[in-house]
């Protein structure tokens, strides 16, 4: 009995198709981790969201470009539900937009870049849009007993090697006999997240030709996980909620 998911996942191509209302400004409250030697600034308004990128000199880092494209914007809402992946383009002096329509909420983002000798560590900055600006309540993520997905008739399943922390886990995604289409320099792309959006891990892909994915987690815990692959054009993100022991 495939449960049918209805896909969140927008702004892979420059026309964006679905509108979100939301006009009113956003702002980010960001600590710069210790770890990181660049701060990121996130700002929304009317539609445009602006990050700002300083070294601690308050100069503009110098970007290596990481999975075909020099910053990948990822967008998650308060509950973990809603999830866009963006790439904004570099406007000069250290500044990167791009155009989305958010709606009112509270979301985490991150800002996913690879500094020229600098360190730089992916962490969550927490951007209120309209009225969104609740504390961050602790969302209990149901862990998936079914790990089949069917969104837009395309269907994908996952597993995995055993799912213990500390040791090296490969993800598989199952897409049914369709090979997905290039994506980002490979055949999809993974994403993964703690219960409480604060851990980042961008999965690498174990080959080109292959839906299978190499990851570590650090600690047990419930983490969701989305798989995005591409489809007669369109990028669709999978989400899955998985245990680690």
């Amino acid at each position: 009995n495939e449960k049918k998911e209805t896909s969140t996942e927008e702004g892979h191509d420059d026309d964006h198709t679905s509108k979100r209302k939301g006009t009113d400004s956003g702002h980010s409250d960001h600590a710069a981790s210790s770890e990181s030697e660049v701060a990121a600034n996130v700002k929304y308004e009317e539609g445009l969201i602006t990050i700002d990128l300083k070294d601690k000199d308050q100069n503009s880092p110098e970007l290596e470009i990481s999975h075909e494209k020099i910053m990948h914007f990822i967008i998650v809402s308060a509950d973990l539900e809603d999830y866009y992946h963006l790439h904004p383009e570099e406007k000069g002096n250290g500044v990167y937009t791009v155009k989305f329509d958010l709606s009112e909420n509270s979301y985490k983002v991150f800002v996913d870049i690879k500094p020229k000798n600098l360190a730089y560590q992916v962490s969550p900055i927490e951007l209120h849009v309209g009225n969104g600006h609740g504390e961050h309540e602790e969302h209990s993520l149901m862990v998936d007993t079914n790990l089949t997905k069917t969104i837009n008739e395309k269907t994908v399943q996952l597993t995995t090697t055993e799912l213990v922390s500390n040791k090296d886990v490969t993800l598989s995604f199952d897409t049914k006999g369709i090979t997905p289409e290039p994506y980002l320099g490979a055949l999809g792309h993974v994403v993964i997240l703690d219960d409480k959006g604060e851990k980042f891990v961008h999965v690498h892909p174990a080959s080109e030709e292959k839906t299978v994915f190499e990851t570590k987690f650090d600690k047990p815990g419930i983490y969701k996980v989305w798989g995005e692959f591409k489809f007669d054009g369109k990028v669709t993100a999978y989400p899955f909620v998985i245990e680690v022991k």
